[in-house]
C-alpha cells in the first residue's frame, strides 16, 4: 500500500541498539534476542537490513557506548546511517538507501521506544512508506524520575497507539517478533 511508486521491497531498521543506549534498558536482553531474530530471518530471505547508529554529546562517535552492542553483528554489505536527529532520516542518506533497493515498507527494531523510534515511525509514514512497529523488539530506558511512565507502559502505549495506522496509500502496525513477514501487503 505505500504512496511510493515502484518500490515493493521491504527492509528492517535496527535503529541505535548501542552500548550507552542499551545500558540500562527495559528487558535489554530479550529485546537484542528479538532483533537478532529478526535480522538472521532478513538474511535469509534476502531482504536488507539497515543499521542506524546515533551520535551526540552522550554517544561521542568511535566511543565504547557508541558501538553497537556486541551481540549484534552487521555484515560489511550491510548499510550503515550515521544519525544525529531521532528521526533516522533526518541529516541522514536513510531515504537514498532505501529507494536503491526499492523499499516501500520498513520494519522498525531498536531503541529509544520515546525518541528515535517515536521519530522514526512518523518519518517514514508521512515519507510515504507503509511501517511496522516490532511491538517485543525496540525498548527505553527509565524516565520516570522526569516524569515519563515506566519503561514498559512507554513500550505498551507506542505498540498500541501504532497499531492500525491508516493514512491515504499507506499503514503502519504492530506485530511481535514471532508475527513479522517480510513479504509485502501481509499481516507483519
Amino acid at each position: 500500500m505505500t504512496t511510493l511508486p515502484g518500490r515493493p521491497h521491504t527492509a528492517l531498521l535496527v535503529i541505535d541498539v548501542q552500548n550507552g543506549v542499551m545500558a540500562g534498558s527495559h528487558d535489554r536482553d530479550g529485546v537484542i534476542a528479538n532483533i537478532n531474530t529478526l535480522v538472521g530471518k532478513a538474511r535469509a530471505e534476502d531482504v536488507p537490513v539497515l543499521w542506524v547508529q546515533h551520535a551526540d554529546d552522550q554517544l561521542q562517535r568511535d566511543s565504547e557506548r557508541w558501538q553497537y552492542v556486541p551481540e549484534l553483528v552487521r555484515h560489511d554489505a550491510e548499510p550503515l546511517v550515521h544519525k544525529n536527529y531521532s528521526d533516522s532520516f533526518e541529516g541522514t542518506e536513510l531515504e537514498t538507501l532505501l529507494a536503491e533497493r526499492g523499499v516501500g515498507r520498513v520494519i522498525v527494531t531498536g531503541a529509544q521506544t520515546d525518541a528515535c523510534i517515536r521519530s522514526t515511525l512518523h518519518g517514514a509514514f508521512v515519507r510515504g512508506y507503509d511501517v511496522t512497529l516490532v511491538g517485543d523488539a525496540h525498548t527505553t530506558e527509565d524516565l520516570s524520575a522526569y516524569g515519563a511512565p515506566p519503561p514498559g507502559q512507554v513500550i505498551a502505549h507506542t505498540n498500541l497507539y501504532w497499531h492500525g495506522q491508516l493514512a491515504p496509500g499507506r499503514r503502519g502496525d504492530t506485530v511481535s517478533t514471532a508475527e513479522v513477514t517480510f513479504a509485502g501487503g501481509d499481516a507483519g
